[in-house]
């Protein structure tokens, strides 16, 4: 956890002033500036929404007022931001959260809240959720989802999906929404998007990576005789890096653009190509393919700029990581598919 330099740690229930905390699906980012206001700060705070800022301030009364507050403060503030898509952006690489928070998802209204159809795109909405957060979160970090738990919610099956998601559940308690003054749920889409919906028995839902997800202190051993030192100190990109993220919005209606040939799809992008080309055959030597890749991708990383630090190269290898983990969710979900339709 962060110090508070200067200043008294202060808490609100679950959520702390020397916490680095991102929320996602914000409405009127009410609920961040309530944690604001009780931390007396807001520089530990990265909120964003799906909604760009215009949308925001047409959708949403108290909307301007609020970010103009969470700035003051000292907050970073993303608008255009996806969910199920935020760790693609470099906007977050190598930024690790305490907390990441997402409030009531919800998929939008498009029916009855059981017809069976929503309750998987609810279900979809919250598995990529989870799996970007995964990757974004302190070893010891949390991910919390404020969720009802009555019918047909409850059909949600918010804890399988983490495991899905290389997480593990550690308990829930219960959410009033008396315990965070000046929050205001929002339902956020339709004409009525302003109005609060009923919340009755809901609950904050908390998962936590595995143990077996922490890096190693010292040394990570890629291959036999293949040895990259782990620099456990990484120093976390600044958030604001205009010329690097797309369909991005901030807070002051500035849009940006993401550059997609970043570095990881430079060394990695043929051996991902070739992966995908021969997924399948039983002729294909993976382990010798992608001890090879590494080890070049090592030696181009090293080799494109005298003196870089490896400890960069790692983050690389995080990206593919990544990236491995949302093709075996798309394979996963291409199978279900065939299987539903035969």
């Amino acid at each position: 956890m962060e110090v508070v330099r200067g200043r008294e740690e202060r808490w609100i229930k679950h959520y702390s002033s020397g916490h680095r905390i991102l929320l996602v699906g914000e409405g009127d980012f009410s609920f961040s500036l309530c944690l604001a206001m009780a931390f007396a700060s807001a520089t530990n705070i990265v909120a964003t929404s799906l909604d760009s800022y215009d949308d925001l301030i047409m959708k949403y009364e108290n909307a301007r007022v609020n970010l103009a507050y969470l700035e003051v403060l000292g907050a970073s503030l993303l608008h255009g931001v996806d969910a199920t898509k935020m760790s693609i952006l470099p906007v977050f690489r190598w930024r690790k959260f305490h907390r990441i928070i997402f409030n009531f998802p919800h998929a939008g209204f498009y029916g009855k809240e059981d017809n069976p159809e929503l309750i998987t795109m609810h279900r979809n909405l919250v598995r990529g959720f989870l799996l970007n957060a995964s990757s974004m979160l302190q070893h010891d970090g949390e991910i919390h989802v404020n969720h009802k738990v009555t019918a047909p919610f409850d059909s949600w099956k918010i804890e399988d999906l983490a495991s899905e998601c290389f997480l593990r559940f550690v308990g829930h308690d219960d959410f009033r929404i008396e315990d965070y003054p000046g929050y205001s749920n929002k339902r956020g889409s339709g004409s009525r998007s302003d109005e609060p919906f009923p919340l009755g028995e809901c609950r904050t839902f908390k998962f936590k990576l595995w143990p077996g997800a922490r890096k190693l202190d010292s040394i990570q051993t890629i291959s036999p005789g293949f040895q990259i030192p782990v620099n456990t100190q990484q120093q976390p990109v600044p958030l604001a890096r205009p010329s690097t993220y797309n369909d991005v919005h901030l807070s002051n209606g500035l849009r940006v653009n993401i550059d997609h040939k970043n570095e990881c799809h430079r060394i990695f992008g043929a051996y991902l190509n070739h992966v995908e080309e021969t997924f399948g055959s039983t002729s294909y030597d993976v382990y010798h393919s992608v001890r090879e890749a590494l080890r070049l991708g090592f030696e181009t990383y090293m080799a494109a700029e005298p003196g870089r630090p490896s400890s960069g190269y790692i983050g690389i290898l995080e990206e593919l990581h990544r990236l491995s983990i949302l093709r075996s969710q798309r394979l996963r979900q291409m199978l279900l598919t065939l299987d539903q339709q035969h």
